[in-house]
């Protein structure tokens, strides 16, 4: 049996609406298909459902994608990794801020962390106290 991923035709005439299928070559466009492999609306370029997985495993299994398929498998591939590289990539502003006002900001924060620092230590010595006594 030659197993063939191809598109199979839904929605109405001027609305096409295509699924990926793994089905036999020798049935009807249409007909029954063995795997779903997803759905594509060419009006809005948009892919409904894509699983690449098992576009692979079907082909790693000898089925013959059609142009078709082949052209939307590679289209879907590349979007995926532009989104990824896009995704990774940041895009940082120059922010122009005066340094007084950070060195000021610098001093305040650790003058805090010190008087901070000086009350954990002064409860820490007196509780060692009150054991002691």
């Amino acid at each position: 049996m030659a197993v063939r991923l191809r598109l199979a035709h839904f929605g109405k005439k001027h609305a096409p609406f295509y699924r990926v299928v793994a089905i036999d070559s020798r049935k009807m466009r249409d007909g029954e298909y063995l795997d779903n492999l997803g759905t594509y609306n060419p009006a809005n370029d948009e892919y409904i459902q894509f699983h690449v997985e098992r576009i692979e495993e079907w082909i790693s299994k000898g089925a013959i994608p059609s142009d078709s398929v082949k052209k939307l498998y590679k289209r879907f591939k590349k979007n995926i990794q532009e989104k990824a590289v896009k995704s990774t990539a940041k895009v940082v502003k120059p922010v122009k801020v005066e340094e007084n006002i950070e060195v000021e900001a610098v001093e305040v924060s650790s003058a805090k962390k010190a008087e901070k620092e000086a009350a954990v230590v002064a409860s820490v010595e007196a509780e060692e106290e009150t054991t002691k006594a």
